[in-house]
């Protein structure tokens, strides 16, 4: 009599179209394939999209690789998450008090924050100063493709032999043949379906910052089963 959908809305790899004419010698992938950095051919990589994967592939792959990251710098949070106050204080602060209370539909500003949830998150682990030290060089955005190179907001292209897209992901819910299908995903409100006895787990921004997060995930869910 009734079905939970708990996938979240990360299912597609998100690609930009101009990828098929990047030089075919160029080895491109997705971050969601992204292990290690033997998975490379030798030379320079770029990786596309400035969020927390990209950030975080681009500082492993400075030790073997030439790297650069493209992207808008999106801020990052204003501690170290692994440091002794972040574990006792911070982390709280940041996660169960801004993503959690704060940033909701309830509230003004958590719905100026919903409007833009699908942009890149500010980076959480790396921060940028420490892909700085490691040589990582940050360029502008990737636009296309030019003589099979990626061409860069600013005119460049970059001569690099790999290419990781950190670019995303798309919802995909084709599958489910009902008529609750939004511009912007499933039409609900914080996890209720318009669709009697359908219902919706880990959506981002369901109903705050937190929801596609592990401390959030649990309240929504809650209100679900309710």
């Amino acid at each position: 009599d009734n079905v939970v959908v708990a996938m979240a809305d990360y299912q597609e790899p998100r690609t930009p179209e101009f990828a098929s004419e990047l030089a075919p010698e160029i080895t491109q992938f997705h971050s969601m394939r992204y292990r290690n950095p033997e998975q490379l051919a030798p030379g320079a990589l770029l990786v596309v999209g400035m969020g927390n994967s990209g950030a975080e592939i681009a500082l492993d792959t400075s030790r073997t690789h030439v790297t650069y990251i493209s992207g808008r710098d999106p801020g990052s949070v204003p501690f170290r998450i692994d440091s002794l106050a972040s574990r006792l204080f911070l982390s709280q602060v940041v996660f169960r008090g801004l993503f959690h209370r704060l940033l909701t539909v309830d509230t003004p500003i958590g719905r100026r924050a919903q409007a833009r949830a699908h942009n890149t998150t500010p980076l959480i682990r790396v921060r940028p100063r420490q892909l700085q030290a490691a040589g990582v060089e940050h360029v502008g955005r990737t636009v296309g493709v030019r003589a099979g190179m990626p061409l860069l907001d600013d005119g460049r292209t970059l001569q690099v032999a790999n290419v990781i897209w950190c670019t995303g992901f798309l919802p995909d819910f084709d599958w489910i043949d009902l008529p609750i299908h939004g511009p912007n995903g499933p039409l609900q409100e914080r996890g209720i379906s318009t669709e009697p006895g359908l219902y919706f787990v880990g959506l981002q921004f369901q109903y705050a910052m937190s929801s596609s997060m592990v401390q959030g995930v649990s309240r929504d869910a809650a209100r679900v089963v309710g």
